[in-house]
């Protein structure tokens, strides 16, 4: 089994990362509010697969 020396630099695990990211941002399109979105995340309305999960407030002054 292959166990490390010493750990490694933040900066070296960085460099290793660095090319993890990703290329592509992939959209959705909300069934109900017909709001363009990225994927897996809340439309700003606060639909989510079709669903309401967030109200918003009004501000009151």
């Amino acid at each position: 089994m292959a166990v490390q020396k010493s750990k490694l630099t933040r900066s070296k695990r960085g460099m290793r990362r660095s090319h993890d990211k990703l290329k592509f941002i992939f959209l959705s399109k909300d069934p109900i509010s017909n709001e363009t979105h990225i994927r897996h995340c809340i439309t700003k309305s606060g639909f989510y697969k079709g669903k309401k999960y967030l109200k918003h407030k009004k501000n009151t002054k």
